[in-house]
């Protein structure tokens, strides 16, 4: 094993470079420590000296004891976990030298390497958005509700949000904005059932500061769902505890989540004070942005004590949703159904718990809730609350939570060998898939997933086009899940042919912004923070949300071949997405060829053309392209079910044997715009607009990944560029393989050059700002499939760290980016795996990077388990079925529960 060791004292860190661990060190260095710079800053400069040299891990000879971390060192009297901060920066282990001594090296860094793959860790107490971005990370939910990971001990303020949002509660509000009435629908920030804390001697309640807690310690482990977070807290009289608090939600009867709170007094005996809150006084205002709106969505309708336990009930003002919430306190250390006096307020209501206790002596409190809604299929009646409260326990939560997660991970996990950072990072993603939706699948809520999950309030958690790059991932490893947040597209079709019908088309427009109804909630005007004037809004014409969802559809179906979800649901709602498509293509009689205007791509730079009087783009690529895709599937699928099914999904879609025949017609003749270079115009007309100096924009102002905003501050328009916030015009490419959307083009009755494909990438790559994470992941994509590996790694693992570095300076503070955390998870294993199941058989050739040694993942593909573990030289295959598969170009036939290896499989 090749290692470093490392001393960091207070003016200089000294390193040592060990070429074999049995061997003496063979290269020295020591780094003063710069006093202007920040800790973080004086590290960066330990990864400058050690550049060229290989190591495994590294060993910290003079680490702080702490209980919750050996590897924090003190410098310049600041604090910083060493161990954190070079495994992010060297990805290696570093384990402290108590730990060498205690169970040698090899069996120290193995254990540490297991830990850093199972935890998201944060050490230290941070500010603002910073804060923010992290309690959106230690997020712990079910599905049905997610609790943002922020301090127990937190009200809201400007560091900290301890949001609280259940699935589908959905509320609106309208606020006169200068000479506009804005009606928004929030995705509701419910009462704050999480608070506690703790009093001395009947002082005021400690609250989260700067100068009284002198360390913390975030932890959410992976493997059960129970996020820790540990302070050592120094009052301002003196008094010193080490106060822990452990938090997470129950998998199994998920309207329950648990609280387990210590606190352990250090220099002191005496009297200690713990408090218990729900907190219906809450409002949205996790989005700064928001706050010029009315963010008070909710009333409070009661509040109730009995003995240890306290209710509040209320409602969400508009849609008029009902809640109660119930909280037990109790503890092995007091009889709380005794001692436990209730506080009300006008919003509040606040349990307080008096005990002596002994200085060295651990006090224990659990606090159980159940969170209950008029939307449930359940009641909400405060007996039945008071029921569910009475079975529940912190440890009855921990089974159930550890149980779920064991089984979680048995199905979904993806293993990578070789890199500790993308490993933690991916089961980070696969945690939060989960948080986000587990529950729907019970099919007894109707709800979707949100752009940003249950984590925040931005996009007022609305649902959007995200769900193409997130259902593929549920499809492969939880298809009952993908099934029902399909079902609430299917249970908001009457909306969608009631939106199109409104715009003045046939069949079902889905809208672009979805919410409670599946009406359509994107505004018409939006509120520019730049210029502080009102632009319109035209995000709505993004209708190629319909074609996204009708490729979940298809991806679904293709994956699970569920006929009878086709045939019940699945076929009326492409039918009814192709007729909408069918009304709004025109025919061109000198063209000879159908055209699709009005519309908008991905790319939302552009909402229309220059000086036109009407908004929208004529003959998006990615949108024609997709209506072609659709017509295809459409006429494909009908084969897979009886004609007298089809005819009456038909039926219920209005759907005719002439719209059928129309379809044909279109799925021939639509436009796309195609220069001599095979360069797939963006929308008609790209060509025209002239390019944009982006090295003296960077120069001028840094970031322009919304370079939207910096052209409309400086009195222009996006529109009249060829400049692109992400990828649009190549959308495809990552939805389906080159065959396939070369075969497209080409049904069109275009002819592409060699080369095209390489021609386009660098084109667009040259005019995108990547002011969508989701970009990063399209084109990580395009680059691989065009053999530019570097490239392709480098924005993969931009886009895998883009929620835990926040890359987009603070929007992780408001939730996480759950489509580009799904979409890793895609791209790892259909990508970097190899594994495409775009066929009728599962097709393998993978294309690992360098940077990883193996990945080993499992995919359930039309009712056969298939299991996966993939190295540079070969594949090994094992499958519960007898199936056939092909791997490296080669024809194989599997065996039932027969691994099959592969060797010499080249990258």
């Amino acid at each position: 094993m090749q290692l470093i060791r490392l001393r960091i004292e207070n003016d200089a860190m000294a390193i040592a470079y060990y070429p074999a661990e049995d061997q003496a060190a063979t290269a020295h260095f020591m780094i003063a420590y710069n006093p202007q710079q920040g800790i973080g800053e004086n590290l960066e400069n330990i990864k400058i000296r050690l550049a060229g040299l290989h190591f495994d891990a590294a060993v910290l000879e003079n680490g702080l004891d702490y209980p919750f971390s050996d590897t924090i060192v003190g410098v310049n009297y600041e604090r910083i976990d060493v161990g954190l901060a070079l495994t992010n920066m060297l990805n290696i282990p570093v384990v402290s030298q108590a730990a060498v001594e205690q169970d040698g090296l090899t069996a120290a860094v193995k254990a540490k390497s297991t830990y850093l793959k199972w935890h998201l860790d944060y050490y230290g107490q941070y500010d603002g958005v910073r804060n923010n971005g992290q309690e959106a990370m230690l997020t712990v939910g079910n599905g049905y509700f997610g609790l943002r990971g922020a301090y127990v001990e937190a009200h809201a303020d400007k560091n900290n949000y301890p949001g609280t949002y259940v699935a589908g509660i959905f509320d609106q509000e309208t606020t006169q904005i200068k000479d506009h009435a804005v009606v928004n629908e929030d995705l509701v920030n419910l009462p704050n059932a999480q608070f506690m804390t703790f009093g001395v001697d009947h002082q005021p309640p400690f609250t989260i500061n700067q100068h009284d807690i002198q360390d913390v310690y975030r932890s959410l482990d992976l493997k059960t769902g129970i996020l820790t977070i540990s302070m050592i807290v120094q009052l301002a009289s003196g008094h010193l505890l080490q106060v822990q608090s452990q938090k997470l939600a129950n998998m199994r009867d998920w309207h329950r989540y648990a609280i387990r709170y210590t606190i352990t007094p250090m220099n002191f005996s005496g009297s200690l004070q713990v408090y218990a809150d729900i907190d219906g006084s809450v409002v949205n205002g996790n989005v700064s942005r928001y706050n010029v709106f009315d963010q008070h969505h909710l009333q409070t309708l009661g509040l109730e004590s009995q003995t240890n336990t306290a209710y509040l009930s209320g409602q969400t003002k508009t849609s008029q949703i009902t809640y109660t919430i119930g909280a037990k306190l109790t503890s092995p250390d007091v009889e709380t159904t005794k001692h436990v006096q209730v506080t009300n307020q006008a919003q509040s209501v606040r349990q307080t718990l008096s005990l002596n206790v002994q200085a060295g002596k651990t006090v224990t409190f659990d606090k159980n809730v159940v969170l209950r809604t008029s939307n449930d299929h359940a009641p909400e009646s405060l007996p039945a609350i008071n029921d569910e409260l009475a079975q529940a326990s912190f440890e009855d939560t921990v089974k159930s939570s550890t149980d779920y997660w064991h089984n979680c991970w048995h199905d979904a996990d993806i293993k990578i060998r070789g890199d500790v950072t993308s490993q933690r990072l991916t089961r980070v993603n696969i945690f939060h898939s989960f948080v986000s939706a587990a529950a729907t699948e019970s099919g007894q809520l109707d709800a979707s997933v949100g752009a940003r999950g249950l984590h925040g309030e931005a996009y007022r958690g609305h649902v959007f086009w995200d769900e193409m790059f997130i259902l593929p991932f549920y499809s492969l490893h939880r298809p009952k899940l993908a099934k029902q947040l399909l079902m609430y597209r299917y249970r908001r079709l009457a909306a969608a042919r009631q939106n199109a019908q409104e715009a003045g088309y046939a069949g079902a427009m889905y809208p672009w912004q979805s919410a409670q109804t599946g009406d359509e909630q994107a505004q018409f005007m939006h509120l520019n923070p730049i210029t502080d004037t009102w632009d319109p809004d035209n995000s709505r014409l993004q209708r190629h949300v319909s074609l996204d969802i009708a490729y979940n559809v298809w991806m679904y179906y293709h994956i699970t071949q569920d006929k009878a979800f086709l045939g019940q649901y699945g076929m009326e709602m492409l039918l009814s997405i192709a007729e909408f498509w069918i009304s709004k293509a025109t025919y061109d009689d000198q063209t000879g060829r159908y055209s699709i205007a009005g519309v908008m791509g991905p790319d939302e730079f552009h909402e229309n053309y220059p000086n036109a009087k009407q908004p929208g783009l004529k003959n998006n690529a990615y949108t024609n392209m997709m209506v072609a895709w659709l017509f295809d599937t459409i006429d494909q699928l009908r084969g897979d079910l009886a004609n007298d099914v089809y005819q009456k999904a038909a039926s219920a879609a209005n759907f005719n044997g002439q719209l059928l025949n129309k379809m044909d017609d279109i799925s021939h003749k639509l436009t796309l715009e195609i220069n001599r270079s095979g360069i797939i115009a963006q929308f008609e007309g790209y060509f025209k607009l002239p390019t944009l100096d982006f090295r003296a924009y960077r120069q001028k102002y840094g970031d322009i990944s919304r370079m939207d905003r910096i052209l409309k501050a400086e009195g222009k328009t996006p529109d009249a560029y060829q400049v692109a916030k992400q990828a649009d015009a190549l959308m495809a490419f990552y939805n389906f393989d080159v065959p396939t959307v070369q075969k497209l083009i080409e049904k069109l009755g275009y002819k592409l050059p060699k080369e095209y494909l390489t021609h386009n990438i660098q084109y667009y790559l040259e005019r995108t700002t990547h002011g969508s994470t989701l970009s990063r992941i399209v084109y990580a994509v395009l680059n691989q499939l065009d053999e530019n590996y570097d490239q392709a790694w480098t924005l993969f693992s931009e886009a895998l760290f883009s929620d835990y570095y926040d890359i987009q300076g603070g929007t992780t503070a408001e939730g996480i980016h759950l489509g580009v955390m799904c979409a890793t998870l895609l791209l790892t294993t259909r990508n970097f795996g190899g594994v495409s199941v775009l066929g009728d058989q599962l097709q393998v050739n993978p294309q690992l990077p360098e940077q990883w040694d193996g990945l080993k993942f499992k995919h359930t593909f039309r009712g056969t388990h298939y299991h996966f573990a993939i190295t540079h030289s070969k594949v090994c295959v094992t499958a519960d079925q007898a199936q056939p598969i092909t791997i490296a170009g080669k024809q194989y036939q599997l065996k039932a529960n027969k691994p099959l290896t592969v060797a010499d499989v080249t990258n």
